[in-house]
């Protein structure tokens, strides 16, 4: 597992892969990977979605590698990361997709206690087919039970899970506590944190990031240092806003 990917996210997407593709991040749809010139592993992302467009018609999907991209998924993906065609279609960057799709389909917000099981793992389910429901619900093409894949009733896909498989390893995540704050409500607080309480830039004003307090004891100095300080001040506190986008945001400059 790629090393950014948090340690629940990880445990959440070897539990999925190893039901989407027991096989590994080779796979294609219903296992006709050895049917390719090359490896899916040794691919161009870009190499990946220009085949993928034949796949649909040979295999009747394009579902590729561990967490089984469809083709619009990773065109969506390329373009929403700002991803070149160049990257091999590796281990590591199929996790990071992967993480990345967790987190379009709630993991931070389930995480941060914003939503549910239940919801969260509607969310999954509409995102890897192989998934149920994990309570009665509208599908996309009629009404489900629980333990029914989103996608019931199109003529391909069903559940492959029981929805108790998926509870217990939501829960086993959830212990994890291990996700990305920049979304939760504490670090929303902070970033409108007011210009004036924003620790960072106290600490930079008055230790110049050296962790020696400048400030402290400046009265009984020479008046020539006294300016040189200022000046010194002044200088960390034009590098805060120019590396702080809260502090420029709350300054009016962009």
């Amino acid at each position: 597992m790629d090393k950014t990917v948090p340690a629940g996210a990880a445990m959440l997407l070897d539990f999925i892969g190893g039901i989407e593709a027991p096989k590994g991040y080779g796979t294609i749809y219903a296992n006709n990977q050895g049917k390719l010139p090359i490896p899916l592993t040794s691919m161009t992302l870009g190499e990946v979605i220009a085949a993928q467009a034949s796949w649909t018609k040979q295999f009747k999907s394009s579902a590729a590698g561990r967490y089984q991209f469809m083709r619009a998924t990773l065109i969506d993906l390329r373009k929403e990361l700002g991803l070149r065609d160049g990257p091999i279609f590796s281990r590591d960057l199929q996790d990071r997709l992967g993480y990345h799709l967790l987190k379009r389909r709630g993991y931070n917000e389930f995480m941060a206690g914003k939503i549910g099981r239940a919801e969260f793992g509607k969310r999954l389910a509409q995102e890897w087919a192989s998934l149920p429901v994990l309570a009665a619900t509208k599908g996309q093409k009629r009404e489900l039970a629980r333990g029914q894949s989103f996608y019931a009733g199109d003529g391909l896909n069903k559940a492959l899970v029981a929805p108790e498989r998926v509870e217990a390893m939501l829960d086993k995540v959830k212990a994890a506590k291990d996700f990305d704050t920049i979304d939760t409500p504490a670090a929303a607080a902070s970033k409108d944190a007011p210009l004036g309480k924003s620790k960072r830039l106290w600490t930079w004003l008055t230790t110049g990031g050296t962790g020696v307090g400048i400030l402290s004891g400046v009265a009984g100095l020479d008046v020539w240092l006294q300016r040189g300080i200022g000046i010194l001040l002044i200088v960390l506190a034009v590098y805060a806003i120019a590396t702080m986008p809260d502090v420029r945001k709350r300054l009016g400059l962009g």
